[in-house]
């Protein structure tokens, strides 16, 4: 006799409910309302974007996967724009990008860490004393440059402290433009070569990139800090990449800069010797005879280069600037 818990129905004659059960389909939304955006920074999965003027925030919609947005991604969005405390709305579709900055962990790492997205300038801050330069470091971030396709500018801070010509020299070669900077001078010539772009500020921590951010953007309100005295490099302020607009110049146009953490490694694993070489039209032109895998470094035989300094056609300077860089791929930075 069954007791008034449990019914004497077999339970097998019971359907289970079912997983998805509404029936797919293969359309999607249109997303005709979708208006367009920039994305100035990301925290934890949450987007600040920029749309028609009103900061608003954001989440990426799922139907985008494991998609990556960053840091300069023009975006796609639904949903409330408004700017309102509380409101919103989501990223629906990353369009295609004009150019995509990446770095690596070391040589050896294969996963690729996209910086920004359609930056058109990269901007290395060095400092000439306090904490020293590196000049590997610059090396590479001149490698990734030309990799993305940006226009690298060297900037130098602290001039104030060192002369600036003792890093110059070694630079002139590659056509490398620099603006010097020191504290409390005049950066009329680095707004100058800010205005109309968007460029993207990358340099070791206690460089001055926060600093100088302050100087263009006065509400910027970046976090400065200060160069360890026993270890000469400098405490991490910026913690994430941050895109700020540049105050209007009627000449030029508006222009964006972005601020980035500071860097102690720039790992170079995705760039390819093909690739750097094209960044030296007139080298490139002496390579297409070169055998199959020539890397154009100093040790490969019968590689056009050598010819063409042998023949007095190529520019010594030119040939070692090109050969320093791309053997900065395999120089670690620590």
């Amino acid at each position: 006799m069954p007791s008034g818990r449990y019914s004497d129905q077999d339970v097998e004659h019971y359907e289970r409910p079912r997983r998805r059960t509404r029936p797919r389909t293969k359309e999607r939304p249109s997303y005709d309302d979708a208006v367009t955006g920039v994305v100035v920074t990301v925290d934890r999965g949450r987007y600040t974007l920029l749309v028609e003027g009103r900061t608003v925030m954001a989440m990426k919609a799922r139907p985008l996967g494991r998609k990556g947005v960053v840091v300069g991604d023009r975006v796609r969005v639904v949903g409330d724009v408004s700017g309102a405390d509380g409101s919103l709305c989501r990223i629906v579709e990353v369009p295609e990008r004009r150019t995509v900055l990446r770095r690596t962990a070391d040589d050896d790492d294969p996963v690729e860490r996209i910086i920004v997205a359609n930056a058109e300038q990269l901007v290395i801050v060095t400092a000439l004393a306090d904490p020293d330069p590196q000049p590997r470091l610059i090396d590479r971030a001149l490698v990734a440059a030309f990799d993305a396709g940006m226009q690298p500018l060297l900037c130098l801070t602290k001039a104030d402290l060192a002369d600036p010509e003792t890093l110059l020299s070694t630079y002139r070669s590659l056509g490398v433009p620099w603006v010097v900077t020191r504290r409390g001078g005049d950066l009329a010539e680095v707004r100058e070569r800010l205005q109309g772009r968007t460029s993207v500020l990358v340099g070791s921590s206690g460089v001055g990139k926060s600093t100088l951010v302050n100087a263009l953007v006065p509400d910027a309100r970046r976090e400065v800090g200060v160069v360890n005295a026993v270890t000469g490099r400098g405490r991490h302020t910026s913690t994430s990449a941050y895109m700020l607009a540049l105050p209007d110049s009627a000449d030029a146009g508006p222009g964006w800069i972005i601020d980035t953490p500071g860097i102690r490694s720039f790992g170079l694993a995705h760039v390819q010797p093909e690739h750097l070489i094209e960044a030296f039209p007139d080298l490139d032109e002496m390579t297409e005879d070169c055998p199959r895998g020539c890397t154009h470094g100093d040790d490969e035989p019968e590689c056009g280069l050598d010819e063409a300094l042998a023949a007095g056609e190529a520019d010594a300077d030119r040939v070692a600037s090109f050969r320093r860089l791309l053997a900065a791929r395999s120089e670690p930075v620590y």
